[in-house]
């Protein structure tokens, strides 16, 4: 990554009375200074910047930060008018990709690289575009944040001053999550994903991949439940790792979820994880490595009964 201070980024000296102070760094510094240490060399003129922004209330938007993830993302993203006005015509190479966060704050949640518009499956108002993802700024994901200063306008070119001169707010590092101990593991699905390979996750690893147990998902926009458990060599971390996945683990009802979500008719289907969106992972109770996969069972069916999973929630046996 280039010294921040050849970027600029540094106190401005004292500045007259009535005049406005320009920002230290600009989103132009850091797409100029990354581009030219990026092979192949990257240039303003290579790149567009978009800005999604979220609607809770539409299903085919981006409706909250869980749907961050890479498969929604791309998906969202490759679809866009056939109309010049609101899309350009021929985009650049590069789309750097940022995500509301507050008011104009911006935050850079990573780039694509464009091969281009897939001519066959253009129809009368969109087009689609092979987007694949590229570590241009991977540096700077979710610690870079800009001021965009208009929700109108959600995507320009970075060669444009407007673009270009929007002010860097911050450059963050991101803190390491400490692990809040087994009873206090609540984790929404879009956390879950990070946990298994994010390195500020480090700790939670170590600790879920030395324990059997039994563990609950919660589907938070109705209240069903799912009780599962994981014995013998697997560990919690291991069956985790498989729902991060592909959001259901091999469960029968949860796998039915997947599938009904991923079937829309007359529009893409879906990410394959879509359905687990709304799922919160939590800890019913730990066991060591070496308890009898009989007194995990015993607990699993125990839970169930409790919980009444079986009965009211997304357990089939």
């Amino acid at each position: 990554m280039p010294d921040l201070e050849l970027l600029g980024f540094h106190e401005n000296a004292a500045t007259p009375v009535g005049v406005t102070p320009r920002a230290a760094l600009t989103l132009g510094h850091v797409l100029v200074g990354m581009g030219a240490d990026h092979d192949p060399v990257v240039q303003l003129e290579d790149i567009l910047v978009i800005r999604h922004t979220f609607s809770p209330s539409d299903p085919q938007a981006l409706r909250g930060p869980e749907d961050l993830t890479p498969e929604r993302v791309l998906t969202y993203t490759r679809e866009q008018s056939v109309s010049p006005r609101s899309f350009p015509a021929v985009p650049p190479r590069y789309w750097i990709i940022l995500a509301a966060d507050g008011k104009k704050r911006s935050r850079l949640w990573g780039a694509f690289e464009n091969h281009g518009e897939i001519i066959a499956e253009r129809t009368t108002s969109e087009r689609y575009f092979d987007l694949r993802p590229s570590d241009f700024l991977a540096p700077l994901k979710d610690r870079l944040v800009i001021e965009w200063d208009t929700p109108r306008s959600w995507h320009r070119r970075a060669s444009a001053t407007s673009a270009s001169g929007m002010p860097v707010v911050e450059i963050a590092d991101r803190d390491k999550v400490p692990f809040p101990g087994f009873d206090g593991v609540l984790l929404p699905y879009h956390e879950l994903r990070e946990m298994v390979e994010d390195p500020r996750y480090a700790d939670w690893r170590a600790a879920l991949s030395e324990v059997q147990g039994i563990y609950l998902i919660t589907d938070s926009s109705n209240g069903k439940q799912y009780v599962g458990k994981a014995d013998g060599a697997e560990r919690i971390l291991g069956r985790w790792i498989t729902y991060a996945r592909d959001g259901h683990g091999g469960n029968v009802a949860l796998r039915e979820l997947a599938f009904q979500s991923t079937a829309g008719e007359g529009k893409a289907a879906a990410p394959k994880t879509d359905h687990a969106r709304h799922f919160v992972f939590s800890l019913l109770r730990v066991f060591g490595p070496s308890t009898p996969s009989s007194e995990v069972n015993a607990a699993e069916s125990h839970y169930k009964a409790a919980l009444m999973t079986r009965t009211f929630g997304l357990n089939r046996n």
